[in-house]
């Protein structure tokens, strides 16, 4: 093993604490590759996580090929609802969860996210009832969005092409939380962060004219994530094709 110098290595720590960071603030997050070692964004983002319930016991499954069958089944398909987006900024896995980051300057900007959680929802409806055909254990998953005003910075190690943006604030972060507590005790498969909720909830009432959106959720209330909101939302279209036994035609 190479010997770590740490004189070199003070160093750098120090040269990082003393630089002088240029925080641009804008409504819209630029695209990532404009972040460098010595400027930051602060921007209005959204995230959603997708969080698989139980894993353990999934991935202790005798059957490994059985195992990840199921996980690319799980991933494949939610990257795809949620990479279409111009405003998409980071998407991923980690460990049993998919997340997706956006920026989201404008309400419109974040229902979008909104209205692919819900497809995220009822894709797993989809996936849940291919998997039993098959006769492989079914997932359950808590879906996590939140909404809020981000320090984005870039982080690593600098020169040698190691480094990743770094979310700091409630979106990201919570979301991941969110997405722990969401289809577990009780509440519903999607949690919503309040500031996600207050910013999408009309454009889904007006989209929902001739239905009670209201008693779609729940208020919920919890001593670290505060208060945040719990739906069972669908797509009708998606969700009457899948019980009409998912044909291809």
């Amino acid at each position: 093993m190479a010997d770590y110098d740490y004189k070199q290595g003070k160093k750098r720590i120090k040269d990082i604490l003393d630089n002088q960071l240029t925080v641009v603030e804008q409504d819209k997050l630029p695209a990532i590759d404009k972040l460098t070692f010595d400027n930051a964004y602060k921007s209005w983002v959204s995230a959603i996580f997708v969080d698989i319930r139980d894993s353990t016991s999934l991935f202790t499954e005798e059957d490994k090929e059985k195992v990840s069958k199921i996980i690319r089944s799980f991933t494949s398909e939610i990257i795809e609802i949620l990479r279409k987006d111009d405003n998409l900024r980071e998407i991923g896995i980690r460990g049993d969860c998919v997340y997706a980051i956006y920026t989201t300057p404008f309400q419109s900007d974040i229902y979008e996210c909104v209205d692919k959680a819900i497809y995220v929802n009822t894709y797993l409806k989809m996936l849940n009832k291919l998997l039993a055909n098959k006769k492989y254990p079914t997932i359950t998953a808590g879906i996590g969005i939140g909404t809020a005003k981000e320090l984005i910075v870039k982080a690593g190690r600098k020169d040698v092409g190691i480094n990743n943006p770094v979310w700091i604030g409630d979106a990201v972060t919570g979301a991941s939380n969110l997405s722990s507590v969401a289809n577990k005790d009780g509440h519903g498969p999607i949690a919503f962060s309040k500031l996600t909720y207050s910013n999408s909830i009309e454009q889904l009432k007006k989209n929902n004219s001739k239905k009670d959106v209201d008693s779609w959720f729940t208020e919920c209330h919890d001593a670290d994530l505060g208060t945040f909101y719990c739906a069972n939302i669908i797509k009708v279209e998606f969700d009457n094709w899948i019980d009409d036994g998912m044909k291809d035609e």
